[in-house]
């Protein structure tokens, strides 16, 4: 009861304003009402005479019409009463679609008193109709690989009604996986969403049966509902892609049912199924889908319908693009329909006084005229013209812009009776009507200019050359004489200017070349003025969109390109990046680089480097090694999507940088080597085997350490250390030149052989480093560093073998020589004169070893052997161990080693003494002289013999 009673008190409020409201308006000679639709025929909707305060009879006497401008009559006025009742029922939705307001408009002429008052009537909405979906049933397809939390847009359902009964809210039911989410519109409509909350398992369930309700805020609500199918399906990862974002098509009105308007597109990177694209309208309106055809197939738009400027001047559609996978892309197209000269202008007589005494006074109207054209522009406005003779035109006046034609000054009888007057209304595309009323029409200056386009161009390339015509114009001016006289112009600042054709025409033409990139759209104002004071004023806008063509070269950030790369990197490494840009717009400025052919250390520069044609980054494909490879100089080439296609280089220069990666190698002494006896089976290797004299002082040079690394810089920095001796402090290495050295004096204790363990270490991080080992024998003679050399010998032989070897060589040598004695005796005396003579020139002491710089040795195969060629004695016997050596003395000699005497045997025994003397002195003891010449020959260790000489053997 409260909640009715304040309903009806917020009526009776309502009802009052609207009364105050119409009472106001009516004291101004113009009512407004309000009226419920769908109300039934002859319902009340205003109290007209009592508003106007007009008395019935007066109505009655005088007479009354009640004119509507659309072809339906709405309204009647009853006479008796002067109400204002509805003639026909009305339907808000029909009349007025898409509209917040629907008012319609009326007028009421009273007849005698030759005025006229407007009536505007607005439609109020009621909750009369229910939302609606265009598909009541709709089948979803979702992969089932979709993440949770994808959106899936809706249909929206279609409410006619307006304000609080239109549209307000959307429920769904019937899955858990699937839950609903409403977004607001560009225009704030509601667009449902269905959001996935649940992952889907195809396994589990393949199709989800939901229901979508929409509900309007009525009171009860209506509501609407569909049915949405989902099917699970596999995954499909690529949606379609229109062309555009947005279409915009002008069509005219009179457009052929069955014509193309617009054809979209899309595409889909995936195949099969999934890469087939359908069309569908996503969301229409019900009047547009009466309209258009989207052909699922191809995408175009037809007309199926009649257009009518006059009814819906534009359209908007949502158009989607959906895959065999349910993924889709959706895209907006507005169709503006524009006017077209279908509506011929009407004019009819409101009033007019039958007869009009003499007396008349100037200004009186005698007859009011009502001129309407539904077309809109050009096509719209109407232009009155007139039929009269001259005598007429100077009495009558015809007022253009109210319809009224009147007196100038007062009428003479004598002068005419009656005036015909024909009048003719033209509207912008030659259409007109025409009325016979006794009326007069006089210029005056009330036309302003009419400045139309006939022909232009939305788009013009920017190489276009001067004086390319963009813009066909016509100019008119409805007024004669000075009024009429139209002057065109252009605003300053633009690269354009206007050309007269010929009469009434103009041209509007490029004044110079264009250039997209400094400015690539352009509004030009285009300015009509006609003579009369004041001066009227008209304008035409012409949007010109400059199209780009690629007349730029890609442009690289930088002028070079330089980078450095540590060696050994990894494969597919990221060197650096190169960039390039390209003023131009579209698939012109699209960038793609390539690397220019080269080749380096006889392969493809392809081979070692890549640059991605997207980014320019630039990429090394294999491991770079500094000791082969220290620099790559290349060039990339960028390449724009023109065409033709314009480019340009850019140099790369890549610096390896050097690791410390190679650990030094060893020249000297070399490793030892390994060799298998083919009488014994035993084997012994001597790595590094050096001499150096008892006697030797401190800082004498015993053998270099020669090392060399393959790395650069301070990885290549060598130094050298001694790790391990025999005899700690004897010997010292060099820290940079590697030279072994004496620290001190050799000592009566010291051992006779040596192993030295030196060791090579780089100056990289972490360092690398490399041994060697050095065997140096000291010894005072010759004998000694044999005997040395051949215990060393007998040491390396295999356990349990007798060590013979010795005794069986020197047994064999003693055969040999023997046997050749007979055969060369002569030559042996020869050879034994030429000997005594030699040691008449020569000096007959015998020089020792003692003194020679260790730089006349060279080690060659483990051992050391002196540098010149020496001559000297040798006597064997049976124990070579107690055999004597003597050298000779000669001037191109060093000195040697002195032959040490045996103790039972003072005196040499080659000497000053006869050689025959010496030979037959121990008949005893078996021996054999022989003259043995060295030719700097190495001492090598052989597997039986401890060491062998190459000798050639003379008597």
């Amino acid at each position: 009861m409260c909640a009715a009673g304040r309903r009806w008190g917020r009526r009776q409020r309502a009802l009052l304003w609207v009364m105050l409201l119409a009472a106001w308006e009516a004291a101004w000679g113009q009512l407004r009402y309000s009226v419920p639709e769908e109300m039934p025929k002859g319902s009340f909707v205003g109290d007209v005479a009592k508003d106007l305060g007009l008395q019935l009879s007066a109505l009655s006497d005088r007479g009354f019409r009640l004119i509507e401008r659309g072809r339906t009559q709405y309204f009647a006025l009853q006479g008796k009463t002067g109400h204002l009742v509805t003639a026909e029922r009305i339907d808000r939705e029909e009349l007025c679609e898409s509209v917040q307001q629907c008012v319609l408009r009326c007028e009421l002429i009273v007849e005698g008193e030759m005025k006229f008052y407007e009536i505007e009537v607005e439609i109020m909405d009621i909750n009369d109709n229910d939302p609606s979906f265009q598909e009541t049933e709709k089948e979803l397809r979702v992969s089932e690989t979709t993440a949770p939390g994808s959106r899936f847009p809706l249909r929206e359902a279609q409410d006619a009604d307006l304000g609080p009964n239109s549209l307000q809210s959307y429920e769904l039911s019937g899955d858990e996986h699937f839950s609903l989410a409403v977004q607001a519109g560009p225009g704030g409509d509601q667009r449902p969403e269905l959001v996935l909350a649940k992952a889907l398992d195809r396994e589990e369930a393949a199709f989800h049966e939901l229901v979508l309700r929409a509900m309007d805020g009525g009171d009860p609500a209506r509501t609407g509902t569909a049915r949405i199918r989902v099917t699970v399906l596999d995954a499909n990862d690529n949606a379609p892609v229109f062309s555009q974002a947005e279409y915009t098509v002008r069509v005219p009105e009179d457009v052929p049912v069955g014509s193309v308007l617009v054809t979209v597109s899309a595409n889909d990177a995936d195949e099969g199924q999934n890469g087939q694209v359908k069309y569908s309208f996503h969301k229409i309106s019900d009047r547009a889908s009466e309209l258009f055809h989207l052909d699922s197939e191809s995408g175009k738009i037809t007309v199926k319908g009649g257009l009518d400027f006059e009814k819906v001047s534009s359209h908007e559609l949502e158009v989607q693009a959906q895959d065999g996978g349910e993924l889709f892309d959706t895209m907006k197209v507005s169709i503006l329909v524009t006017d077209v000269n279908d509506n011929a202008p009407e004019i009819s007589i409101r009033s007019a006084l039958s007869e009009i005494s003499e007396d008349s006074p100037s200004g009186t109207v005698v007859a009011l005229l009502h001129v309407q054209d539904k077309d809109s522009g050009p096509n719209g406005e109407v232009r009155c013209s007139k039929k009269i003779t001259e005598k007429a035109s100077q009495i009558f006046q015809l007022d253009a812009d109210k319809g009224a034609i009147s007196l100038l000054r007062n009428l003479d009888f004598e002068e005419g009776d009656s005036y015909k007057l024909e009048v003719q209304a033209h509207d912008g595309g030659g259409l007109f009507d025409t009325t016979n009323v006794v009326v007069t029409v006089t210029d005056v200056n009330d036309n302003v200019p009419i400045l139309s386009v006939s022909s232009a161009l939305n788009e013009i390339p920017e190489d276009a050359p001067s004086g390319t015509v963009i813009a066909l114009l016509h100019v008119e001016d409805q007024d004669s004489g000075t009024n009429g006289k139209v002057r065109c112009f252009l605003d300053e600042g633009v690269p354009f200017r206007l050309e007269k054709s010929f009469e009434d025409y103009y041209r509007v033409v490029t004044a110079r070349e264009l250039d997209r990139e400094q400015v690539s759209e352009y509004n030009v104002t285009v300015r009509a003025a006609d003579g009369g004071s004041p001066a009227l004023q008209s304008s035409a806008v012409l949007a010109l969109r400059v199209l780009d063509v690629n007349d730029n070269a890609p442009v690289f950030a930088e002028e070079r390109y330089s980078a450095r790369l540590a060696e050994n990197n990894a494969a597919g490494a990221l060197v650096l990046t190169v960039r390039a840009t390209d003023a131009d717009w579209g698939q012109n400025a699209r960038v793609r680089y390539r690397l220019s052919e080269g080749r380096v250390r006889g392969a493809p520069l392809s081979s070692y480097v890549s640059v991605q044609a997207e980014t320019g980054a630039l990429y090394a494909l294999r491991s770079l090694d500094y000791e082969q490879v220290r620099e790559l100089r290349l060039w990339v080439r960028a390449e724009d999507g023109g065409a033709p296609a314009l480019s340009s280089n850019v140099s790369v220069l890549l610096l390896v940088v050097d690791e410390n990666d190679n650990a030094p190698q060893v020249l000297y002494p070399p490793p030892a080597a390994l060799r298998a006896g083919s009488g014994s089976g035993s084997g012994v290797a001597w790595s590094g085997v050096e001499l150096a004299p008892r006697w030797s002082e401190a800082g004498a040079l015993v053998a270099k350490v020669v090392a060399v690394d393959a790395d650069a810089g301070q990885n290549a920095w060598l130094s050298y250390e001694l790790a391990k001796a025999t005899e700690p402090g004897l010997f010292r290495v060099g820290l940079h030149s590697g030279e072994v050295r004496t620290a001190r004096s050799p000592l009566a204790r010291d051992a006779a052989r040596h192993s030295l363990v030196v060791v090579v270490k780089d100056h990289g991080r972490p360092a690398l480093s490399a041994t060697a080992t050095l065997q140096v024998v000291l010894a005072e003679s010759v004998a000694e560093l044999l005997a040395e050399l051949g215990s060393a010998a007998d040491e390396a032989a295999a356990p349990g073998e007798p060590a013979v070897s010795l005794t069986r060589w020197l047994v064999l040598a003693v055969a040999a020589v023997s046997c050749l004695f007979v055969a060369f005796l002569l030559l042996l005396l020869a050879l034994r004169l030429r000997r005594w003579r030699r040691q008449q020139l020569l000096p007959p002491d015998s020089g020792a070893l003692r003194g020679v710089p260790v730089s006349h040795f060279v080690g060659i195969d483990g051992v050391r052997a002196f540098l010149q060629s020496y001559s000297h004695d040798v006597s064997l016997t049976a124990d070579s161990r107690k055999s004597q050596l003597r050298f000779s003395a000669g001037g191109s000699c060093c000195d040697t080693l002195p032959a040490r005497p045996l103790p039972d045997e003072p005196a040499p025994l080659l000497g000053d003494e006869d050689p025959a003397g010496a030979l037959l002195s121990d008949p005893a003891a078996p021996s054999v002289s022989c003259f043995l010449h060295i030719f700097s020959t190495t001492l090598s260790p052989v597997a039986a013999v401890p060491f062998p000489l190459s000798v050639l053997w003379l008597a």
